[in-house]
C-alpha cells in the first residue's frame, strides 16, 4: 500500500494558502485535487507540472494510485462541493474546456488548471515565485470575471465575413482569439481576409485552404500553426498572429519556426503577438523578438512595435 507522501502535499497546502484559499480548503483533500489536476507525482518536480483534464472520479482514484489516500466513493460531492467548486470560482480551474456545452450533471464533466495558473505552479520554489505569484493575484479578478463570461455565454462567435460565421470553444486562449478576429482586425486590417483560425478544443475551426495555396502556403495539420492568419489584401502582408495567456509570445525561435512555415509566401509576414492587457504581457516582455509587433486587447486602439527602422509592416 502507498503511503501518503507528506512533503508534496505540505507544499501543495503551502500553495493554496499563498493564493488565498481560505481554512476550509486547506487540507490533503484539496492539496490531493491540485496535485492531480497538475499531474505530479510524489517525486515529480513542480516544473515538470502539465494540465490534464480530469473527472472527480478518475482524480480520486489517481489520490490511491500514486498518494496511497483511499476515499469511499460517496466522498465525490465532497471533493466536487468542497473544493471543486472553490477551485472554479478562484479561476485556478476551468470547467470542460473539451465542451463548454456539456450538461452541468453529466458523468464525462472534467475539469482542468487554467493555463495562467500552470505556468505559476510551475516556478513555485524558484526565485521567481513571489514575484509572478503577486502579478497572478493581481490579475485573477479579471480573470474570474472572464470566465464567468464564458460559462454564460458559451461559445465565442467569430465572423468570417458577411455570411459566414463560427463559434470558438470558451477554453483556453480562445476569448483572446475572438478579440484579435474582431478588436484587433477591425483597428488594423480592416480590409483583412481570414484564412486560419484556430481553437483549443479544435486546431482548424476556421482554414481556408484555397486562399493560402493561392499565396503559396501549405499548413499541415501537425504543424505548429499560428492562432490566427489574416491576409492585409491591399497591401499584401499577412498577418501571423499569437494569443498568449499562459504560453510563449513570438520570441526569436518562434520567429523562426514561423519564417519557415510561411517561407514560401507571396505575401509579406507580420508577426503579431496578443496579450489580453499589459500585467500578462510583462510576463513575457524578455522574450518578444524585435522586428515584431505586440497588441495587447484593453488597450486595443494601439500598437506596440518591437522594430527598429520602421513601425507596422513586413521586414525584408
Amino acid at each position: 500500500m502507498v503511503r501518503l507522501n507528506r512533503a508534496k502535499v505540505e507544499e501543495a497546502l503551502d500553495i493554496l494558502k499563498q493564493l488565498g484559499f481560505p481554512h476550509q480548503q486547506q487540507n490533503d483533500r484539496s492539496a490531493l485535487t491540485l496535485l492531480a489536476l497538475l499531474d505530479l507525482k510524489p517525486s515529480d518536480s513542480w516544473s515538470s507540472s502539465s494540465n490534464p483534464m480530469l473527472g472527480i472520479t478518475p482524480m480520486m482514484d489517481w489520490f490511491k494510485k500514486y498518494y496511497g489516500k483511499n476515499y469511499a466513493p460517496n466522498s465525490r460531492e465532497t471533493v466536487r462541493r468542497q473544493t471543486v467548486h472553490q477551485f472554479l470560482q478562484a479561476a485556478l480551474i476551468v470547467e470542460n474546456p473539451d465542451k463548454p456545452d456539456r450538461p452541468t450533471n453529466s458523468g464525462k464533466t472534467v475539469y482542468q488548471i487554467d493555463g495562467s495558473a500552470l505556468e505559476l505552479l510551475r516556478l513555485y520554489g524558484t526565485d521567481q515565485w513571489t514575484s509572478l505569484l503577486d502579478m497572478y493575484l493581481k490579475e485573477r479578478p479579471a480573470l474570474q470575471e472572464i470566465y464567468e463570461k464564458r460559462r454564460s455565454t458559451g461559445k465565442i462567435p467569430i465572423k468570417i465575413s458577411s455570411r459566414m460565421e463560427v463559434r470558438l470553444s470558451s477554453g483556453g486562449q480562445n476569448a483572446l482569439v475572438g478579440m484579435v478576429c474582431a478588436e484587433f482586425v477591425q483597428r488594423f486590417v480592416p480590409d483583412g481576409v481570414l484564412l486560419y483560425v484556430g481553437d483549443t478544443a479544435k486546431k482548424f475551426v476556421y482554414f481556408d485552404r484555397q486562399g493560402l495555396e493561392d499565396l503559396g502556403v501549405a499548413l499541415e495539420p501537425h504543424g505548429k500553426i499560428p492562432d490566427v492568419v489574416i491576409h492585409d489584401v491591399r497591401h499584401n502582408w499577412l498577418f501571423l498572429v499569437e494569443a498568449v495567456t499562459s504560453h510563449g509570445p513570438i520570441n526569436a525561435k518562434r520567429r523562426k519556426e514561423l519564417q519557415a512555415i510561411f517561407a514560401h509566401s507571396k505575401a509579406k509576414p507580420v508577426y503579431v503577438t496578443a496579450f489580453s492587457d499589459r500585467n500578462v504581457m510583462k510576463r513575457f516582455i524578455t522574450d518578444i523578438s524585435w522586428e515584431t509587433e505586440v497588441w495587447v486587447a484593453d488597450t486595443p486602439d494601439h500598437m506596440i512595435h518591437f522594430n527598429g527602422e520602421r513601425f507596422l509592416g513586413p521586414y525584408a
